[in-house]
């Protein structure tokens, strides 16, 4: 087992009608960008975006920052709306190792704002569909608090991994891309930032993520559009 140092709120997912008669507002602003690694906010909630589908506009975060209602930025600008999300991250103080953890949500983007797949440090994030996570491999992690952080994969464990190394982590980094780095500068899209037990960061793998949206609603995660 390995001790939990963050909080997680576990909530259920609703799917909303709301993403039409709130447009209006990002369409007032005029020029809003959705990318991966961007503050994005819930109510009183703060967590990172961790990944932009630019072909199905649906944007990806974890679930425990909310799990319904509307998204915005920052400033209170209306990005989206959440459709779909999971979390059963134990609320407890441990984690077994062969425990399965899913943690996400799926925001259903304004047809006003513009889309990005670059994040803050001008990688663009891709995904590849044979990406495989391997103990010991170099992964990164992008959140809005601690901004960029690199280290290695500590352990991979029942859909979900641990990072050391230098991976780094705060309240408002979750859902934040984790990812490899790849090719011609691209970052390669690995998982969804979970939390920290003891003093491991953990994410959700992208593949784990992938399977667990087609059990709740038959749809699949960007694959091959976005392949470097």
């Amino acid at each position: 087992m390995v001790p939990r140092f963050l909080g997680s709120l576990v909530v259920a997912a609703a799917a909303t009608a709301a993403l039409t008669a709130l447009s209006s507002a990002a369409a007032a602003d005029g020029g809003l960008q959705v990318h991966p690694g961007m503050e994005i906010r819930q109510g009183s909630t703060v967590c990172t975006l961790g990944f932009v589908d630019p072909v199905a506009r649906i944007a990806y975060s974890a679930g425990h920052c909310r799990g319904n209602g509307t998204v915005t930025d920052r400033d209170g600008r209306f990005i989206g709306v959440v459709a779909t999300a999971r979390d059963n991250t134990p609320d407890g103080t441990v984690v077994r190792t062969d425990q399965v953890i899913s943690d996400y949500e799926t925001i259903a983007l304004a047809p006003d704002v513009t889309v990005s797949t670059v994040l803050p440090g001008g990688r663009n994030l891709v995904v590849d569909p044979i990406a495989q996570l391997v103990v010991g491999q170099p992964i990164c992690h992008f959140g809005v608090v601690t901004g960029e952080t690199c280290g290695a994969v500590e352990r991979v464990n029942n859909g979900w991994f641990t990072m050391n190394n230098g991976v780094v982590s705060q309240k408002g980094d979750s859902g934040g891309p984790v990812y490899t780095l790849g090719p011609g500068g691209t970052a390669v899209m690995m998982g969804l930032f979970n939390s920290t037990w003891g003093q491991l960061p953990a994410a959700v793998s992208w593949q784990a993520t992938g399977q667990q949206l087609r059990a709740d609603t038959g749809a699949t995660l960007l694959n091959a559009a976005a392949t470097p």
